[in-house]
This record gives C-alpha cells, sequence and structure tokens, in this order.
C-alpha cells in the first residue's frame, strides 16, 4: 500500500492485514525498529487530540523519527499555501507525511506534490480511513467478529467524515450500517453507499453497536436544528435507550449531555476507551504498511 487517503484505497485483505498488525502490536510499550531511519511529517492544519498524538506516538514506537508541524506559529499564519508548504518540506524527504485539513482533498494534493507515502488524518466532511480502521478493530476485539453485525451511526452524518469512511468500511467487511438523525443531518443520497437511513432514534434498538457522532457546531453555517437540547431530547443516547450488552462508540471529543449521556459514555458497555488504544496499534499498523519496512511489524513485534 502506497498511500491511505480514503477507504476506498483498501480491499478487505488489506483491511484484514491491517487490523491483525494491529492486534500483534496491540500492548506492545517499548520501541520497536521497524521504521528506523525513516522521517515522518506530522501535518495538522486543524484541532486534534487523539489522531495528532497516537500517530505521533505510533512513528516514535516504531523507531521513525517524526517533526510536527501545526498550522498555528507556522508560515501558514503568513498565507503560505498548503502546495508550497508541502514544496518546502519534501526538500527534507520525508517517506511519510500524514495530514489533516479542512479542506476536501488536501492529502491528494500532498501526494502529488511530494514523494512521500501519505496518510489522511482527516480531510473536512470527506475521509478519515485510520479512525474507521480502529474502530473495526475495537468492534472485532469486544465482539469477535465483523461480518454480519449491524451498526447504528447516530447524531451529525451530514458533517462527519468519520461517519463516510466507516460506513464504506462496515460495508467491505460485511457489516450493515443504519444511519440515525435528524432530516437536516442525514446527506441526501448517502443510501448509494450501502447503508440504510432512519429519522427515529428506535432504529437503534436491534443494533449490535451504537456508534455516536457529535454534533459539528464548527462546520455548522446555519441551525440544523432548531436547538441542542431538543437534539438531545430526540436523538441523544441515554441509558433509558440502550440496553444492557449493547456496545456504545464514540470517536470523540464528546461533548457530555448532548449526543450522549455521561453514564452511558462512561457505562460497562461504552468502548471508548478502547477505540483510545486502538488508536495506536492501527496507526502504527498503518505507518509500517505504508511505508513497506523491510522487517515485517508481526516479526518484530514478536522478537520484543
Amino acid at each position: 500500500m502506497r498511500h491511505l487517503l480514503s477507504i476506498a484505497d483498501l480491499t478487505r485483505a488489506d483491511v484484514e492485514r491491517i487490523l491483525d498488525t494491529a492486534a500483534a502490536l496491540q500492548g506492545v510499550e517499548e520501541k520497536l525498529p521497524a521504521l528506523r531511519g525513516k522521517l515522518v511529517l506530522s501535518l495538522f492544519f486543524e484541532s486534534s487530540t487523539r489522531t495528532s498524538s497516537s500517530f505521533e506516538l505510533a512513528a516514535k514506537r516504531l523507531s521513525a523519527d517524526v517533526m510536527s508541524l501545526k498550522a498555528a506559529g507556522s508560515s501558514v499564519d503568513k498565507g503560505e499555501s498548503l502546495k508550497d508548504t508541502v514544496l518546502t518540506l519534501a526538500q527534507y524527504q520525508p517517506h511519510a507525511i500524514v495530514v489533516r485539513h479542512p479542506q476536501i482533498g488536501a492529502p491528494q494534493l500532498v501526494a502529488r506534490h511530494s514523494g512521500a507515502a501519505v496518510v489522511n488524518a482527516g480531510d473536512g466532511k470527506h475521509q478519515h480511513p485510520t479512525q474507521a480502521l480502529l474502530d473495526l478493530f475495537t468492534i472485532r476485539d469486544a465482539l469477535g467478529r465483523l461480518d454480519g453485525l449491524h451498526v447504528a451511526i447516530v447524531g451529525d452524518v451530514v458533517h462527519s467524515r468519520v461517519a463516510r469512511s466507516l460506513v464504506q468500511a462496515l460495508a467491505l467487511v460485511g457489516a450493515h450500517t443504519t444511519l440515525v438523525g435528524p432530516p437536516t443531518l442525514l446527506p441526501r443520497g448517502i443510501e448509494a453507499m450501502g447503508c440504510d437511513t432512519s429519522t427515529e432514534i428506535a432504529a437503534i434498538d436491534d443494533a449490535d453497536v451504537v456508534y455516536v457522532l457529535r454534533m459539528q457546531r464548527e462546520r455548522m453555517e446555519s441551525a440544523f436544528v432548531p436547538s441542542l437540547r431538543e437534539y438531545a431530547a430526540r436523538w441523544g443516547i441515554t441509558i433509558e435507550r440502550v440496553r444492557p450488552g449493547q456496545k456504545v462508540m464514540h470517536p470523540g471529543p464528546i461533548n457530555r449531555g448532548v449526543e450522549i449521556d455521561g453514564r452511558v459514555a462512561d457505562g460497562p458497555d461504552s468502548l471508548i476507551l478502547a477505540q483510545v488504544r486502538a488508536g495506536l496499534a492501527v496507526r502504527m499498523a498503518v505507518l509500517h504498511d505504508v511505508l513497506a519496512s523491510d522487517v515485517p511489524a508481526r516479526e518484530a513485534a514478536a522478537v520484543a
């Protein structure tokens, strides 16, 4: 695999290979030599906690050299374009570039103007492939399978790159998805991606996993719901709306009391912290995969 720009870049065999490698790397705390001598650039032009920290730690755990750049404090503040930023940084001959950007298609531009392997860490409301992969890993680890599962994704789908990537990834591994939310937050025609839609919260009743999305108010240019209070009352995930054993996930950051009750987020069926743990192992596996190290990651993990 040269780049990871979208879930559409992957086959089912690719997904299974990455998840299996991540399983071998899960819990490994010491440094592995797999990416020694490789330079990984981390370019984040949007705020991030989980994704940026796990990618940086993943690269370091594989012994790569890491350089991080954020828009604030860089020449981007002076009006430099993404193309010129990439052309500049490409002179350092990075082996991989991890990029998050508010504009759809930014990772493709980075791939065109650098010789590095590019990993999309989120572009606008388009794609977030490593989030989908870590979500698959978390579900498989908790339920023992992916094929045949039913996942209900609830909330602000229209602005969610997480939802788009996850719908594609779940279809790729034989799982079924229902998108649930207000009609203003369900993209028109999204059923063409192979999912169902519903405006009724009762549609989560039969799901094996309830995947909760936050309200992305920073991307909303108009009122998509009358109020957050009304949204919480009609579509918020509360203790009364989930059954024992029904797993609950959230990509973070969480808006407690809006899209999810804190008692659900902290409850025994919550996989939210498991997703964070999975993020490190999955991003280690992805970096190894795109850089095609001569030392298989699973062998490196076994030797360590």
